[in-house]
């Protein structure tokens, strides 16, 4: 069970994952070999998945979001199997969601451009059948954050979700 000690240090590393265990301590009151353990027990418990760099989309020339909503007419786990596995084969796709609703699959790709995303389509559409692709993109990047809210996680002593 995560403590608020534990959500101040989560809170720190998706800021900065290259805080310094030290300096982490310091800022939630605690010395370096007990936050270092706290911080070690979340990545075993899979709280931390991993950690990583994240890049500024323009500098590696991927700077057009497409968002794709894909709807099917297979609806059965061989389908759906091969279908994450092509997915997987395209590094374009930074995202991709199972749906509830109109739509059943949703992909955030990057390209540089829409010449990129063309090509990235027949290639798509080559290796699984889909009954409808439709794309938007996106004009403008208003909020993009790898930050969870963790006002949501239940905390030990109240098993509540923290009000802070």
């Amino acid at each position: 069970m995560i403590d608020r000690i534990d959500r101040r240090i989560l809170s720190i590393l998706q800021e900065d994952s290259t805080v310094p265990v030290a300096e982490i301590g310091r800022r939630v009151g605690l010395s370096t070999t007990p936050c270092w353990r706290r911080i070690q027990k979340l990545e075993e418990e899979g709280v931390i998945k991993r950690r990583v760099a994240i890049l500024d989309a323009r500098s590696v020339n991927v700077k057009v979001a497409a968002f794709i909503s894909i709807t099917t007419s297979q609806h059965n786990a061989d389908w759906l199997a091969k279908f994450a596995d092509v997915i997987r084969e395209f590094p374009e796709v930074v995202e991709f969601y199972r749906m509830a609703g109109k739509v059943d699959y949703l992909l955030k790709v990057v390209v540089p451009d829409i010449e990129a995303y063309d090509a990235f389509y027949k290639r798509l559409i080559s290796k699984i059948d889909i009954s409808d692709v439709s794309t938007t993109f996106a004009m403008e990047e208003i909020k993009n954050t790898s930050q969870l809210p963790l006002n949501y996680v239940v905390t030990e002593k109240t098993r509540e979700p923290a009000k802070e």
